[in-house]
């Protein structure tokens, strides 16, 4: 849930989510959770602060990109002014956080101050901390307590799955005391020096069981921000954003900010160590295929490393030819759509330790493959991954239904995601009345990703591969799968794609932004495609703010709707795309132009969803409720943007 009462610090897979006076505390289920999370397990769940005896007054709450900062005192009433202000700063590298409490006199008579921090790890799973209602049972857990010379570490252990999470501190501690919780209270006397102030540092490390040999931890703010800030720069080297998009270069140039913080560490195909884009925060702070894909497609013609880094990782987590696999959609040759780390899915309580419920990404891989080597012009990764590429195709024929109903498939699975599409909430394929198919489902993009691939793979075939038959096998497939689709899909009185087929071949009628991507991936003949890429800049799709996923007046459609009127930056992005691609260029621009004002008027970023409220009842996007905080798709969308208009 976007919650408003929190702030984030953000790097290398790892977050803090804190509140306005530094603090962490045990929220309720599907808020916000706050403190420190690394690899899926909340490795800080509480940090409050006490002075002399008693909760901070806060003069200025937190706030802060690179470091939090606020500013605190000792509880005083309005005839006794503090004796001391605290200027408190945060900031978080390399999985660790990093306080700094620097302690101002205010009075010429020194006096002591005591200073009190409570702690606890509980290494509770991101997927406990949501709204999901589900108790998952923990048998013969292990939890520890370690005094340090100067701090404390807490432990975890179940099994074969443990993580530390160690807490020192410079000064150390004079006393760590037992709060009769399992949170242990670190203490400190602190009295000023001549000039009147002290400063304390509190670093939190965490130590996941599983997680390569850590860096050694910053050892101040300044350190952590200095790190934080060399990350930003490499992944930025040598990109140019256009002059000609001031706007849009703005936002482009915040999203390659958010990018570089986004990663999260991954292993290539010989266990190669990777930096890949990390879905976003705070749920999805790992690698999702779709997610990852699609980021690295829309920063390729600006950086092209993610795209390679992203293909040797999905590689590397390729579904094998195993009939013993525990995953039923971990069929051979099928790209992961999410892999974690924590607790649950190590013991298979969550389907997500490898997790294959996607039809996309798949062909979004072959998609890449193809326009990493178009835009690089070097063809050594092409044929590094070609036999993953001819896999790859092979689920698509076989195991994704190509070959045998003449489309890409997917159906519910047990504990899984209820659709394989990028709209996968339950109510997400529809028809225009609302009602929902019942087993397996053709959607329209799917459809358009597949033909895009097969082109795509075809080319590296002839091109890299010296192998003209398998070319020309992938050729038509890919011009058969285009004829099949514009005589079953094309819902003739509205002049536009369906949705999507249900199990019996009946068009799903809702009419839905998915038709942007078909523009996108060039699988509708140019006379349909310009027809399609007006429609989306009607008024029933355009808020104003961007093109909703469901065209608005429809029953189905709702303006808080998930999957089914919200507005979604990277939808649009493919859509603006497409819309260049079919030389509707005045469209594409109206797209852009869209987002490049909502982000001047947020801040300069985007929310990962916005309610489909037209343009005329708000003067800014509306926020969805559950959006995301930040994602590596959304961050990449005005670059996006910016190919589509030609800035690029």
């Amino acid at each position: 849930m976007n919650g408003r009462d929190h702030h984030l610090l953000v790097h290398g897979g790892a977050f803090a989510a804190l509140g306005d006076e530094g603090e962490a505390v045990v929220a309720g289920r599907g808020a916000v959770p706050k403190g420190l999370f690394v690899r899926d397990a909340r490795h800080l769940s509480r940090w409050q602060l006490a002075l002399d005896g008693a909760a901070p007054d806060v003069l200025v709450p937190a706030s802060g990109e690179e470091t939090l900062r606020c500013v605190l005192a000792p509880r005083s009433g309005p005839g006794e002014p503090p004796a001391y202000t605290v200027f408190r700063e945060q900031a978080l590298s390399d999985g660790c956080l990093v306080d700094r409490l620097r302690v101002v006199r205010n009075t010429p008579v020194a006096a002591p101050l005591r200073i009190a921090l409570t702690v606890d790890a509980d290494f509770a799973d991101l997927f406990e901390l949501r709204s999901d209602h589900r108790t998952y049972v923990k048998a013969a857990l292990q939890r520890s307590r370690e005094l340090l010379d100067d701090g404390v570490e807490f432990g975890y252990r179940r099994g074969g799955w443990l993580a530390r999470t160690r807490i020192t501190a410079t000064p150390a501690p004079e006393a760590v005391e037992e709060t009769g919780t399992g949170a242990r209270r670190l203490v400190w006397t602190l009295d000023p020096d001549a000039a009147g102030e002290a400063v304390l540092t509190v670093r939190v490390r965490a130590l996941p069981g599983d997680a390569p040999a850590p860096r050694t931890p910053p050892a101040t703010v300044a350190d952590a921000v200095a790190r934080r800030a060399r990350s930003v720069e490499e992944y930025r080297a040598g990109v140019r954003l256009p002059a000609s998009e001031p706007a849009l270069a703005a936002a482009a140039d915040r999203g390659l900010t958010e990018l570089a913080l986004l990663q999260v560490e991954a292993a290539g195909p010989e266990g190669e160590a990777l930096l890949v884009p990390g879905a976003g925060v705070p749920w999805y702070a790992a690698l999702f295929g779709r997610d990852a894909l699609l980021a690295s497609l829309f920063v390729l013609p600006y950086r092209a490393a993610p795209a390679a880094a992203t293909l040797l990782a999905l590689a590397a987590t390729q579904a094998p030819d195993d009939p013993d696999a525990a995953d039923p959609a971990a069929r051979p040759g099928r790209i992961v759509h999410e892999v974690r780390h924590g607790e649950l899915a190590h013991f298979g309580q969550v389907p997500y330790g490898r997790y294959y419920g996607s039809v996309d990404a798949t062909p979004l891989f072959l998609v890449l493959l193809g326009a990493y080597t178009e835009q690089t012009g070097q063809a050594a990764l092409a044929r590094r991954l070609e036999p993953h590429a001819r896999a790859a195709v092979g689920w698509m024929l076989d195991h994704g239904g190509l070959a045998t109903s003449g489309y890409l498939l997917h159906r519910a699975d047990e504990g899984g995601h209820a659709h394989h599409h990028w709209k996968d909430s339950p109510g997400a394929l529809c028809r225009a009345d609302g009602s929902r198919p019942v087993g397996a489902v053709t959607s329209a993009g799917a459809q358009g990703y597949a033909y895009d691939a097969l082109r795509r793979v075809a080319q590296l075939a002839r091109t890299v591969w010296a192998d003209v038959p398998y070319a020309d096998l992938c050729d038509q497939a890919a011009a058969d799968l285009r004829d099949r689709f514009q005589r079953d899909f094309w819902l003739e009185p509205q002049g536009f794609p369906a949705l999507a087929l249900d199990a019996d071949g009946r068009p799903l009628d809702a009419l839905a932004s998915d038709a942007g991507h078909l523009l996108w991936s060039g699988l509708l003949d140019k006379e349909y495609g310009e027809v399609v890429g007006r429609r989306l800049l009607e008024p029933d799709f355009f808020s104003g703010w961007g093109v909703r996923t469901l065209a608005a007046g429809q029953p189905a459609y709702h303006p808080l709707g998930y999957h089914r009127g919200a507005v979604w930056p990277h939808d649009n992005a493919l859509a603006a795309l497409g819309l260049a691609r079919y030389g509707l260029h005045d469209e594409a621009r109206r797209v852009a132009a869209a987002f490049a004002e909502a982000a001047a008027l947020t801040g300069g970023g985007l929310p990962s969803v916005a309610a489909g409220y037209d343009r005329a009842d708000s003067p800014a996007p509306v926020p969805h409720p559950y959006a995301s905080v930040r994602e590596s798709r959304v961050a990449a969308t005005p670059l996006a943007l910016l190919t589509a208009v030609g800035g690029v």
